[in-house]
């Protein structure tokens, strides 16, 4: 008898757009080409990603020299209206430190 087991397509909680906003917001000095391999995106995408975030508010981005520096918009909102009234700070800052391990009480 054969196995034809469905398989689902993955999932994540997170988008790709929270996935490189977490990576810039733990070094804002990173390179794209860091943030697509820590994010397993193409670097095209990262930049593309990157471009949608700062046309709406969310990073800005300036040269250090050789390098860009981004920075996190204070305040920034969620975008859907179901965590509407919720900045992204806390999520960022939930994720950010990645060295961070669960406690059980």
């Amino acid at each position: 008898m054969e196995n034809h087991e469905t398989r689902r397509p993955a999932w994540t909680f997170l988008t790709n757009h929270a996935r490189v906003l977490v990576a810039i917001s733990r070094d804002p000095g990173i390179r794209l080409r860091d943030v697509a391999a820590a994010c397993e995106l193409t670097e095209r995408t990262v930049q593309s990603i990157v471009a949608d975030l700062e046309a709406d508010g969310y990073l800005t981005r300036s040269r250090d020299g050789r390098r860009n520096r981004y920075e996190i918009a204070e305040g920034a909102m969620f975008r859907h209206p179901a965590e509407a009234g919720h900045e992204i700070a806390g999520l960022l800052d939930l994720l950010a430190d990645d060295t961070r391990s669960v406690r059980m009480p």
